[in-house]
């Protein structure tokens, strides 16, 4: 067995020096964060202190410069909370989302925020849009597409409504467990709680474990987690938070058929958000009813080399028009062959409303 290169005591002290230097920088950009409010403030008393494009910018930032040993995502996280606490000595955020409390729209909230953010539950999407447009919350966090279940209908439909501009997004791994309560019989369990989604999204291992376990729908999976404490034969699917907040056991985890289960989320906001550098755009593009009309629309993405990542059609609540297509792309509406693009669509369609330009999620 060979010998410790350096005494334990040694390693010991210089980890404690170097705590110390960590504390006295992290407390140096606070101070400094803190003066970039009163320099903002002292401008524009209405100044907005949350900055997507620059949060994304640092961030990427810190992951070209990682040399590690610590994973660039892992190190990007660290900093995630570094910028979430001083940012909150600034202006606390407030960040209404999907709730109750322990959904994976507010882990997806607090991975975009950081713990530092207020987080407000909403019971519904069209509530998180009410609480950002009336002013009671800055920001507002709503699932929009899952990989295997594909697009949230009500998130899309709420967008046709609303003034609300996107501002950011999150792409959350979703890892589905099966929970039990303490008092749980594990060889008794005759009902599953769970939401429909989480339900399509582990239907053959349900099918394969608990083939004859009743399958109960609820509003959400923390509903579902809430639930299983007050009864013996049942058990849950849900998330991790779910499990910690409700103080469940996990008798299986990651249950989900897919392992890439993800569910992407978008940021609503009030403001416009300037060119990261590495951004999305997001349109409504209403079309009428004629011969040709999804290939009209389509050609001056082609010919701009406007790379699309996703097309989606909902039938128009108004009855104006017979076709609403959403659409996200690579690239900022301040970008010229943007602009461009945009000025031939608009002739073309009956309508065009840009939704947001934002950054691509970092982390």
């Amino acid at each position: 067995m060979s010998e410790t290169p350096v005494n334990l005591d040694e390693l010991r002290n210089r980890i404690d020096a170097i705590d110390t230097e960590i504390l006295r920088l992290i407390s140096e950009r606070a101070t400094c964060a803190q003066t970039v409010a009163q320099v903002k403030t002292a401008e524009d008393p209405h100044a907005v202190f949350y900055r997507p494009e620059r949060e994304a910018q640092v961030l990427r930032r810190i992951m070209a410069l990682n040399a590690g040993p610590l994973d660039s995502e892992e190190m990007a996280r660290l900093f995630r909370e570094i910028m979430s606490a001083c940012l909150a000595l600034e202006q606390p955020v407030k960040v209404a989302y999907l709730g109750p409390e322990g959904t994976f729209t507010q882990q997806a909230a607090l991975k975009h925020f950081g713990e530092s953010a207020k987080s407000l539950p909403m019971a519904a999407i069209d509530e998180v849009f009410r609480e950002v447009e009336a002013g009671a919350a800055n920001y507002g966090v709503v699932p929009v597409e899952n990989s295997t279940e594909g697009v949230v209908n009500h998130t899309l439909d709420s967008f046709m409504d609303s003034s609300m501009k996107i501002s950011g997004e999150v792409v959350l791994r979703i890892h589905h467990h099966l929970l039990v309560s303490s008092t749980t019989r594990q060889d008794k369990i005759s009902r599953i709680y769970s939401h429909p989604q989480s339900f399509a999204q582990c239907r053959k291992w349900l099918d394969a474990h608990y083939p004859q376990a009743e399958r109960v729908p609820v509003s959400s999976n923390a509903e579902a987690a809430r639930l299983v404490k007050t009864e013996w034969h049942s058990a849950a699917i849900a998330g991790d938070m779910a499990a910690k907040l409700y103080d469940l056991d996990k008798i299986a985890e990651k249950i989900e058929d897919r392992p890439d289960n993800s569910t992407r989320f978008l940021i609503i906001g009030h403001e416009s958000v300037p060119m990261s550098g590495d951004d999305k755009t997001s349109l409504v593009v209403a079309m009428r009813n004629q011969p040709g009309a999804l290939h009209d629309l389509l050609e001056p993405f082609h010919r701009h080399q406007i790379d699309l990542t996703r097309l989606e059609t909902r039938p128009s609540r108004t009855g104006a028009w017979n076709y609403v297509f959403f659409i996200d792309f690579k690239g900022h509406v301040d970008q010229p062959e943007v602009v461009a693009m945009l000025e031939e669509v608009r002739l073309r369609a009956a309508e065009v409303k840009v939704l947001g330009s934002y950054p691509q999620g970092v982390l």
